[in-house]
């Protein structure tokens, strides 16, 4: 069965903003190739993290919306486990509620994008 789901998942700070690049398309693509459909993608960009996780204060914050058969889930899960670049995730399936909320999000944060384009 096809459910909605969110990943956000923090990359190394080591990492050059190519090889940054390419993880995130590597994740896509192993998304769209097991049947999955990208809702959404938001890259953050460096944050501070809340607490050090192997001895590193900063990480590449990246978010997922998408479809997909919830077996994957679990497989995507484990590439994500063995992979070094990415220090932390978290994947949630998200409820009507959930897609609601993000939609409006999404709405918001484009209408304020379009605003700053027209001031410039």
């Amino acid at each position: 069965m096809v459910n909605q789901y969110e990943t956000v998942f923090i990359l190394t700070p080591v990492l050059s903003e190519d090889q940054v690049k390419e993880t995130v398309k590597d994740y896509e693509k192993l998304l769209t190739e097991n049947g999955g459909e990208i809702v959404n993608r938001e890259n953050w960009g460096m944050r501070k993290l809340a607490y050090p996780i192997q001895k590193k204060s900063t990480g590449f914050y990246n978010l997922f919306e998408y479809k997909i058969d919830g077996q994957f889930i679990s497989k995507l899960e484990i590439q994500m486990k063995r992979d070094e670049r990415i220090i932390r995730f978290l994947t949630v399936k998200l409820d009507k509620h959930a897609i609601a909320y993000s939609e409006k999000r999404r709405k918001k944060n484009k209408d304020k994008n379009d605003e700053k384009k027209s001031d410039k």
